[in-house]
């Protein structure tokens, strides 16, 4: 049961970087956008996330939720030494959500709307900032459990090189699947080109902040390279993300569009795959040596069978009504499709 548990971690922080870190990345691109061309792209985001924007931050709750029950210890270190980072992580959910829900729904339309889309596109770009920055420390091996003073204990856990890298590299990641994502949901050729030109310097953005996170570790001794290079699996993974995207360019190049969500979605599975694989079950790495593993530092064995029975039972009712809502959303969006 416990392994059930830690592959329910796994895919859920897996569906929120590719469905949350698209919705996040949409509100990126928009604020990229140029003036004359915002309007259009604000459309076509509308069109595109609004049957699971409500639903993405599930992923999100699920993932909580594991671990503030079955793995309580890690939780608490968390919580504690990344607070700052996670405060103002959720702050930009929040001021994300009002602003969509208020520039989309209000009555009126007036100097508020202005506003509203700032509010919208800065905190698109805060919240998976900070979420990068949330995961690069976690495995950095910054965070002093036996700090004495503040700083020590609640700033430089997170505000550190290499853990900006990460947050960098994260914010990069989620402006190149939404302009993925977006190519689909275009109308009209110079939109898709327009989507198609965003793809291609999104994906140069992600290589560039990728080299800063490995110049970033090398600089600050974590051992990123040997995670992703010392072993067979995080070779033959960088191997299948390395071909999938010369293929992703070569068919951008040929302009066809129908599998780039696919292969997407693939390299960034494959991402979290290679920086994951090497020190599991080591999900939180400590200063001077100390962890926090899945398997060692979990809860009480009763509690983690009914989180993996509860979550087995949930995925029945869940699944389906999502996947109910998205055509709900693609039925009503595209009513001649399904005559």
């Amino acid at each position: 049961m416990l392994y059930v548990v830690i592959a329910y971690l796994w895919a859920a922080i897996l569906f929120y970087l590719l469905l949350g870190g698209a919705d996040f990345g949409a509100g990126i691109i928009e604020l990229f956008t140029s003036r004359k061309n915002r309007s259009k792209t604000r459309r076509t985001m509308y069109r595109a996330i609004g049957p699971i924007w409500e639903a993405n931050h599930m992923w999100l709750i699920i993932t909580i939720v594991i671990l503030f029950v079955g793995f309580p210890a890690i939780y608490t270190t968390m919580s504690v030494h990344l607070h700052i980072p996670l405060v103002i992580m959720l702050l930009g959910i929040i001021a994300r959500g009002t602003a969509f829900t208020f520039r989309h729904y209000d009555a009126v339309a007036d100097e508020m709307q202005v506003l509203y889309n700032k509010i919208f596109q800065y905190s698109s770009l805060i919240t998976p900032l900070f979420l990068g920055i949330i995961a690069g420390s976690a495995v950095s091996g910054h965070i002093d459990t036996q700090a004495s003073d503040f700083l020590s204990a609640y700033i430089f856990s997170w505000l550190n090189w290499f853990s900006v890298s990460v947050g960098c590299f994260t914010v990069a990641i989620c402006g190149f699947l939404a302009a993925v994502y977006l190519i689909g949901e275009t109308d009209n050729e110079t939109d898709r080109q327009r989507f198609i030109s965003k793809t291609k310097n999104t994906n140069i953005a992600a290589v560039i902040c990728g080299a800063l996170v490995f110049i970033a570790a090398y600089a600050e001794g974590i051992p990123l390279t040997q995670w992703v290079f010392g072993n067979t699996w995080g070779v033959l993974a960088i191997v299948a993300a390395t071909l999938s995207l010369i293929l992703m360019w070569y068919l951008l190049y040929k302009g066809k569009t129908r599998i780039l969500r696919v292969l997407a979605g693939f390299q960034v599975t494959m991402i979290l795959f290679t920086t994951t694989f090497r020190h599991f079950p080591n999900i939180v790495l400590l200063k001077n040596g100390g962890y926090l593993s899945l398997l060692e530092h979990r809860g009480q064995d009763k509690t983690i069978e009914a989180l993996a029975l509860a979550l087995l039972l949930g995925s029945i009712f869940i699944l389906p009504a999502l996947f109910y809502l998205i055509y709900s959303f693609q039925k009503k969006a595209n009513p001649e499709l399904h005559k």
